[in-house]
């Protein structure tokens, strides 16, 4: 079953250089039926990697470029009147597609970002007293960049939560870069690209990341994991439990793209700094830290069963 992922991380690694692990973080994200945020400096790739992976997967997308005057409307849909019927008919938004890459999403006012709390938690929306279901697939790729950057307005914790993944893409290494600087413009490359899975594959491939075996000593350790976020001291609040399954999913994941049936302590490790990271809010005294030291250090401090 892992054939089609092989050719969908080749590809996308053809487009974005050396950077394989945050590309196999996105593709797991994905097969774990998560949405992605993807937080850095502009010009990195951020956006080039969300437009790939949506192009390769061959999916119906969508691009909204966010701004800090964008209404909700804009994103879900109005109903607009027809005088042909003389009646009002509802003209879903971009919202209404299967992949949505929602560039640059924190330049939105937290009105419009709110937009999206009940698409990405419920894969639905409510809009003029009707509740109309999105389609299925539905994966919402969101980037952002940081919050020291001009007339940016930070996601609600609540938002954040909705989001599998964060990734950080950072900047290539020298080998990368230069393979860049001297070969083909990535806008061209990116016209080149053909969907390297059917829909249907997708389906399937997500429909069996549940079923990766994931023995009764692992779960001890997707929990002691999520216990110790709660116990520690250092955070306002530790993992949900909806982040423990999240945690779980997106290992199993990992695995399916490894080509493994069962789950490693590896794949949790692996995962879960994308994972935890944006959900874990520090108290004031422990903010010196970045997301991924907090969450190497959890990892230090819980022993693997």
């Amino acid at each position: 079953m892992t054939g089609p992922v092989d050719g969908l991380l080749d590809r996308v690694n053809q487009v974005i250089l050396g950077k394989e692990g945050p590309v196999r973080l996105a593709v797991a994200c994905l097969l774990a039926r998560g949405h992605l945020l993807i937080e850095d400096l502009p010009g990195v790739g951020k956006t080039t990697l969300a437009h790939a992976v949506a192009r390769l997967l061959g999916l119906e997308f969508q691009r909204l470029q966010f701004t800090s005057d964008m209404l909700p409307a804009d994103i879900i849909g109005a109903s607009i009147f027809e005088r042909a019927t003389g009646s009002f008919v509802f003209h879903p938004g971009p919202l209404f597609a299967q992949l949505v890459l929602a560039d640059e999403v924190n330049r939105a006012t937290p009105k419009t970002q709110s937009a999206l709390l009940e698409a990405m938690g419920e894969r639905q929306v409510s809009a003029e007293g009707d509740t109309r279901a999105l389609p299925e697939p539905f994966f919402v790729i969101a980037t952002q960049n940081p919050l020291n950057q001009v007339g940016t307005f930070a996601l609600p914790e609540s938002q954040l939560d909705r989001f599998h993944m964060r990734l950080s893409l950072g900047f290539p290494d020298a080998r990368a870069e230069r393979e860049l600087l001297q070969g083909e413009d990535r806008g061209e490359l990116m016209k080149e690209l053909e969907p390297a899975m059917e829909p249907g594959q997708l389906v399937d491939l997500q429909a069996h990341v549940p079923h990766v075996h994931a023995a009764e000593a692992l779960i001890d350790y997707v929990q002691s994991l999520v216990a110790h976020t709660r116990q520690t001291g250092r955070f306002r609040t530790g993992l949900s439990p909806r982040a423990g399954l999240a945690l779980l999913r997106a290992a199993q994941a990992w695995a399916l793209v490894d080509g493994r049936d069962a789950v490693l302590p590896e794949d949790v490790q692996a995962v879960f700094g994308a994972v935890a990271g944006h959900r874990l809010h520090p108290l004031p005294d422990e903010e010196g830290r970045t997301p991924d030291e907090h969450a190497d250090l959890i990892l230090e401090e819980v022993a693997i069963p």
